[in-house]
């Protein structure tokens, strides 16, 4: 079931980023930033974070936005929800969390009268644009990263693979 990360479930998110950051960098080579702990407090506070629970266990996590200007640039202005830093835990891997989130999505967009679904991710795992693909998302190709004041570490000089599903 999704529903909304609460402020108690911080530590397990933070763990939860912790391991999935260190599972990518053994695939990738890439690994993620350790995340500001304020800003996931907020993305929570906002109601923008979001968990599936297995056995009242955090299984795996997200949050999303309805801004992406660095990334999409005049995309932007085009209603859609962004979606970021899934993250699932190694003990839970294989359940399908990703298309979950896409059939979740799918109804979430439009109650907030937003047409697209967007996502991007480090570039070059040719797997992980196969998997985005089979749960729905068109490839819309690779982006350079120019404008990353204030992003996470990851997107500074990176380039970002781009997602995006119309509901």
């Amino acid at each position: 079931m999704i529903v909304n990360t609460s402020l108690q479930d911080i530590e397990a998110v933070l763990g939860l980023y912790k391991m999935a950051s260190d599972f990518k960098k053994t695939v990738s080579g890439i690994q993620w930033p350790e995340f500001d702990r304020n800003m996931i407090e907020t993305e929570i506070s906002e109601g923008r974070h979001f968990k599936i629970t297995v056995d009242e266990r955090v299984a795996c996590v997200w949050s999303i936005t309805f801004d992406d200007h660095q990334v999409w640039e005049e995309k932007n202005e085009d209603p859609a929800i962004y979606i970021h830093r899934i993250a699932t835990n190694p003990n839970f891997r294989g359940q399908k969390f990703v298309e979950q989130i896409v059939e979740w999505a799918k109804q979430f967009a439009p109650q907030h009268n937003k047409r697209y679904v967007r996502m991007d991710t480090t570039a070059g795992n040719q797997r992980l644009t196969d998997y985005y693909v089979k749960c729905g998302f068109t490839y819309l190709g690779d982006k350079k990263m120019t404008n990353t004041e204030g992003r996470p570490d990851h997107y500074h000089n990176a380039t970002m693979g781009l997602f995006q599903l119309e509901v």
